[in-house]
């Protein structure tokens, strides 16, 4: 049965993480400060029973940078920070960016702070030499209004300033209701980027998501330049499944991945971080082999 990445985050196996960027990851960007990583929830099984074989795997593919999608009891994928960066510096992986969802129960409003979970999630993030904490997902509960939204927003350029304390950047990951559902008139997407600070929020674009909700990346780019540190490189093709698309490889699909990569990096983004859900009749790890092939040939 396959999991969506939406059911996925929202039943809590990705569980809570918690400015002076580094050169590598400004937007004065030059060629080799172009970084492609790659999204360990594309091998979310593989991690789940074989964490350090899995990550053996992907370096021996190529890779050099991953960003994580676990992070749970303040550990990542079952390894305390410490752990955690001795495999990956063992195997030559650094982790750049990672994803955890910051919510409702991470803000103290009575004390106007976050919570020392959330904390101790970006403390975590830094000692793993993130420059990136990315938010993949907004409860239900934070959109229900326009109210309720904004305030939140500011929640948002918040964790920017807490982020920026330690050397990283906070950004958010949409899906497809940021492009589909409308407060007072105005896309969510929209209410996100007009009332989040650009000097303290980035957004990481997936491409292949709001494709499902109609939204081409190109546009979006072109209509918030400069507002994107990272983005998932994400192609799709339609499917019979409930939101009727699923991703693929990068370049077989219907997105031009290609060209909205390229775009991205015009733009100012440094950090392509591949993803890929879906593997018709191929395996998770065989595809992201041919997914790196694939950036490499574009360039990347």
């Amino acid at each position: 049965m396959k999991t969506s990445r939406r059911t996925f985050i929202k039943t809590g196996t990705i569980a809570t993480t918690g400015v002076a960027l580094l050169p590598s990851f400004s937007c004065a960007e030059k060629s080799s400060d172009i970084i492609t990583s790659v999204q360990l929830y594309c091998v979310r099984d593989d991690m789940r029973t074989d964490p350090l074989g899995s990550l053996t795997k992907l370096a021996e593919m190529g890779y050099k940078y991953v960003e994580h999608a676990n992070y749970v009891n303040h550990k990542f994928y079952g390894w305390t920070a410490a752990e955690f960066k001795k495999v990956l510096d063992d195997l030559g992986l650094k982790m750049p960016s990672g994803h955890t969802s910051l919510g409702k129960n991470h803000w103290d409003s009575d004390k106007n702070d976050f919570t020392d979970d959330w904390k101790m999630l970006v403390d975590d993030a830094a000692y793993m030499g993130q420059k990136f904490v990315v938010s993949p997902w907004l409860d239900e509960n934070l959109r229900e209004t326009y109210d309720s939204l904004i305030q939140f927003m500011e929640v948002f350029n918040k964790c920017g300033e807490l982020c920026q304390m330690s050397g990283m950047q906070f950004g958010y990951h949409n899906h497809d209701f940021e492009f589909s559902q409308e407060l007072n008139g105005e896309k969510i997407f929209d209410l996100i980027m007009k009332n989040t600070d650009p000097d303290k929020v980035v957004m990481q674009l997936d491409m292949g998501n709001m494709y499902i909700a109609g939204a081409l990346a190109k546009d979006v780019i072109g209509q918030y330049p400069g507002r994107y540190g990272t983005i998932h490189v994400k192609d799709m093709i339609q499917s019979e499944g409930a939101e009727g698309f699923e991703s693929t490889i990068l370049g077989k699909g219907l997105i031009g991945t290609r060209g909205v990569t390229d775009m991205a990096k015009e733009s100012g983004t440094t950090l392509f971080v591949i993803e890929q859900e879906s593997y018709q009749d191929k395996t998770p790890m065989e595809c992201m082999e041919e997914d790196l092939a694939v950036m490499k040939s574009w360039g990347y």
